[in-house]
């Protein structure tokens, strides 16, 4: 259970709408350096807040942390030490994952300080968010019925000065302002990067809308993201309806993406991963992730052990005979 700092940390993540891992130490084979019960909250970009293990074990957490962030599904880490007579970093199978079931993962960890641990990560995802512009029956329509299917309706005009502020992690954008500053709400979520962008118009008034958006120099391949009529066609009469075929559309669009194999708008983030070419563990790149430049490129490394292995195995190899 989180305590303390770390669940104050954990509701601003939640109010700065950033994904991030509950990681709960559930069980500990003696020796280990952690103990049962210990919580961290890990980052979308790797960063570990609170201690749950060494440096060794981090790595693990680490990614399969991200692995939680971008399935948006939780998953039981078990993390086993390396056979014994092997538990420096020269094992050149150690590090890699074992086995792995519905829900659970096993790998093996080279450097751990014996023992086995096992942890809970819970991945806390922010609500996918649908930004609404304008004021008619189908807004209200989108208002109610979005929550129902998980979603965060933000409507302009419950916003103080009643501009809403497309960003990339947005779901969807839909504007049914009926020709109320449309045409600067619809270019700012396609520079965005908002996932789905929709337009509540005839078919004659959205392709002038269209035309509108091409005189004014937006991008050919952002102007095809407009959907107009927006929503699924299924012969929508009533704003009732009309609100239906949009979160239909949306809805299609955000499990569309999980379908494919992509991140889902709320979950997008590109962590850098590399190899460790000592211990073949898989490390996330971050500030403190121990390097060395070689032939030109960073190598990066899980611990300062594999690192000194490392030097030393080049030193050697670049000393005359």
């Amino acid at each position: 259970m989180i305590g303390g700092v770390l669940s104050e940390r954990a509701q601003e993540l939640v109010a700065e709408r950033s994904p991030f891992v509950v990681a709960t130490v559930v069980r500990v084979q003696r020796p280990a350096s952690v103990a049962p019960a210990s919580v961290g909250l890990v980052h979308a970009d790797g960063t570990i807040e609170g201690f749950i293990g060494g440096v060794c074990a981090q790595h693990s957490v680490r990614f399969y942390s991200l692995t939680a962030i971008e399935t948006g599904e939780p998953l039981l880490l078990r993390i086993l030490p390396a056979p014994e007579g092997e538990e420096d970093c020269g094992e050149p199978d150690a590090g890699v994952e074992l086995s792995r079931e519905d829900g659970a993962v096993t790998v093996r960890n080279p450097c751990l300080s014996g023992g086995a641990i096992e942890i809970f990560l819970e991945p806390v995802l922010p609500v996918p968010r649908v930004l609404v512009a304008g004021n008619s029956p189908i807004v209200a329509a989108l208002r109610t019925l979005g929550p129902h299917l998980g979603l965060e309706i933000v409507a302009a005009q419950d916003i103080k000065d009643g501009v809403l502020t497309p960003a990339a992690g947005d779901l969807a954008l839909v504007v049914a302002a009926h020709g109320d500053d449309e045409l600067a709400t619809l270019r700012a979520g396609l520079e965005a990067g908002v996932r789905y962008v929709g337009l509540v118009a005839s078919r004659k008034r959205g392709a002038a809308v269209i035309e509108e958006l091409r005189s004014q120099g937006v991008p050919e391949e952002l102007i095809a993201r407009v959907d107009t009529p927006a929503g699924l066609s299924i012969g929508a009469r009533t704003a009732a309806e009309t609100a239906l075929a949009i979160l239909a559309r949306i809805v299609e669009e955000r499990r569309g993406a999980t379908e494919r194999g992509e991140a889902p708008a709320e979950r997008r983030g590109e962590p850098v991963t590399a190899v460790d070419p000592i211990c073949g563990m898989t490390v996330v790149v971050g500030p403190e992730t121990p390097s060395v430049e070689h032939a030109g490129e960073p190598v990066y490394f899980c611990s300062a052990g594999c690192k000194r292995s490392f030097e030393e195995r080049h030193r050697h190899a670049a000393t005359p005979g």
